[in-house]
């Protein structure tokens, strides 16, 4: 029987170093880090997760500059505000809840953002970089899918990874992440070929596509690490890609939903934003 990797305690971990940084700021007397948060609308799953982001900078020491938008603004009036932030000494990050309504170019608006305070990888400058190699800030769930692996101990250097799914968002920069650990990489998708036979090959398998329950033992390799990136509603209970009793069975090493990546996720953000904060101000 495998082992359930602890999202929790990946985060703890990484709490504690964000913590004890902001804490050397205010003991020397220093401003601490700031995220600025615009949300545009009355999205119901942008207000929770921001209220999630709130309560996390609060426990960690993380200032949130928040800034709610009426559905009908004017998008000459949103970039002025992206444009103020970005020249905001005191401002690091810049987080943008999307989707925009429909009548702003979501594209244009995210492309004003700073690629300096982009701490979710939104823009092209980063996200050129971002595939290119260079310094820049990499997407926050794919990080936390790279850190869940690597805290398996398990030298990831020629191992065979595969992921399911293509998105912009967690398919391909998890693959990018992937490729930067030295590891062969395959992306399938919905139009993929054979598929359990390709994921039966993989020590390492990611499954990103919200289909619940889709991955059982059929589609694992023995031994391998399985990380559940789907979280879909069923039941009013949020259930992933994996099925996890089945797959644990079989697999070495598992995340759970909850309790996985989702768990580590908005911490990878302030992880972020602190970053941010150090290249900004040092």
């Amino acid at each position: 029987m495998g082992v359930s990797i602890n999202g929790k305690a990946v985060a703890a971990t990484y709490k504690e170093r964000i913590k004890a940084f902001t804490d050397s700021l205010l003991k020397e007397g220093k401003r601490i880090p700031c995220i600025a948060a615009i949300i545009v609308g009355e999205d119901g799953g942008s207000h929770y997760y921001l209220n999630n982001v709130k309560k996390l900078c609060s426990e960690l020491g993380v200032h949130v500059e928040v800034h709610i938008k009426k559905e009908s603004i004017e998008e000459e009036e949103l970039c002025t505000q992206i444009t103020k932030l970005n020249n905001d000494g005191n401002v690091d990050g810049i987080m943008l809840f999307l989707p925009l309504p429909k009548h702003i170019d979501e594209k244009k608006v995210t492309s004003l953002i700073s690629y300096k305070k982009d701490i979710d990888c939104l823009t092209d400058i980063n996200n050129g970089k971002f595939y290119k190699g260079e310094a820049s800030f990499a997407p926050c769930t794919p990080l936390s899918v790279i850190n869940l692996i690597k805290s398996t101990g398990i030298d990831l250097t020629g191992k065979r990874a595969v992921v399911i799914g293509r998105s912009n968002i967690v398919g391909k920069p998890t693959a990018q992440l992937l490729l930067n650990e030295n590891c062969t990489v395959t992306i399938c998708h919905s139009k993929t070929i054979n598929l359990k036979e390709i994921c039966r090959e993989a020590d390492i398998l990611i499954s990103a596509i919200g289909r619940p329950g889709f991955i059982n033992e059929e589609f694992v390799k023995k031994g391998a690490i399985v990380i559940d990136v789907g979280t879909s509603s069923v039941n009013e209970k949020i259930t992933g890609d994996v099925q996890y009793d089945n797959v644990i069975e079989k697999a070495a090493f598992v995340t759970p939903v909850p309790g996985g990546v989702g768990s580590l996720t908005t911490t990878m953000l302030i992880n972020n934003v602190c970053e941010a904060y150090k290249r900004n101000v040092y």
